[in-house]
């Protein structure tokens, strides 16, 4: 038998080359943005499946329009205020001189795509009149990105709940031999359960790699039929209306894909949130995915390449899974 593929060293989407991930919390506020930084400009592309989502330059990721690539990419707390994070690390990186450069003296133009969750009815001061802090966290999460980073109740995990528990940043990677290796980002803040009916065992588990979510598994007499969404369990949560709940993040690999190929494997990544999460990709949910391509890894232009494509999108969904159980895991142990 073939030994199964292992994750990279970090375990985090770092562990793709040319990436680096900061945070930035304000704690007043019970809020945060997390920037996913590219050392380059590489081929992304994103799939919306949330019936309220929270988006910001998603159209310039489109396989027909004219950029298709991305700079970093912004997830933050705070909905439709947290979109200012962007901000911050736009200003922040065209300072840098980084930045699509089309006529000599003007600014560079940075190409940051971003999206956010609702964490505005948890705790936390969020009176903050024509100030809000997301431009100020963008532009912070900018200067402190990383390889290495924190998960849990950080960046726009900070305010994050998943159903009634603790939500948060998760990360996870599958290396696949070869140079070719696939990662997940993820903000976990869903309305729906990321747990079995038995209340302890993730949905995840069947992905779980070394523990890395605390090694529970179900007992064999539960089932894995859910019970139906108690709408009054919902609505004393406040979040039965458009973007109050999402999950929000980014897939990335090393290999070469096109913008249009990112997008495919954006779709395919999705099915690793509904993988651990029900349900999900509800009227509510904003839940969205970005995806990166550095490049580093060439698939060849052969017959095979689709077949190698649906394997690179397979993975991205299964660490999307295991990123969310990771994300909320860390978050109830800082709890």
């Amino acid at each position: 038998m073939l030994p199964l593929p292992r994750p990279g060293r970090r375990n985090l989407i770092t562990d793709v080359a040319g990436l680096r991930v900061g945070h930035a919390d304000d704690s007043n506020a019970g809020t945060g943005v997390t920037t996913l930084l590219c050392d380059d400009f590489f081929n992304a592309g994103v799939d919306v499946r949330g019936g309220g989502p929270g988006v910001r330059e998603t159209e310039t990721l489109a396989a027909e329009n004219l950029v298709g690539r991305a700079h970093a990419i912004v997830l933050s707390g705070g909905s439709v205020f947290g979109l200012g994070a962007a901000d911050g690390v736009v200003a922040g990186l065209s300072v840098r001189g980084v930045g699509l450069h089309l006529k000599p003296g003007s600014p560079a133009i940075p190409i940051v795509p971003a999206a956010v969750l609702h964490d505005l009815a948890n705790p936390g001061d969020k009176d903050w009149g024509l100030e809000p802090p997301y431009r100020r966290l963008g532009l912070a999460s900018l200067d402190a990105a990383e390889q290495d980073f924190a998960l849990g109740s950080a960046g726009a995990g900070r305010g994050a709940m998943a159903g009634l528990i603790k939500g948060g940043v998760g990360s996870a990677s599958i290396d696949l031999g070869d140079g070719l290796i696939v990662a997940a980002l993820v903000v976990a803040n869903p309305v729906g359960s990321v747990l079995m009916p038995d209340g302890k065992t993730f949905w995840a588990w069947p992905f779980e790699i070394d523990g890395e979510f605390g090694g529970g598994r179900p007992d064999p007499s539960v089932s894995a039929i859910a019970p139906v969404p108690d709408e009054a369990r919902l609505a004393s949560l406040g979040r039965l209306q458009a973007g109050a709940a999402t999950t929000i993040g980014a897939v990335a690999t090393t290999a070469d894909l096109s913008t249009a190929e990112c997008k495919r494997v954006a779709m395919m990544a999705h099915d690793g949130l509904a993988r651990a999460v029900r349900p999900a990709h509800m009227p509510f949910d904003g839940d969205t995915l970005f995806s990166l391509a550095t490049g580093a890894c060439a698939l060849g232009h052969d017959d095979d390449r689709p077949t190698r494509l649906a394997a690179i999108g397979s993975a991205a969904a299964d660490c999307v899974a295991r990123a969310i159980a990771r994300g909320v895991y860390e978050a109830l142990k800082q709890a």
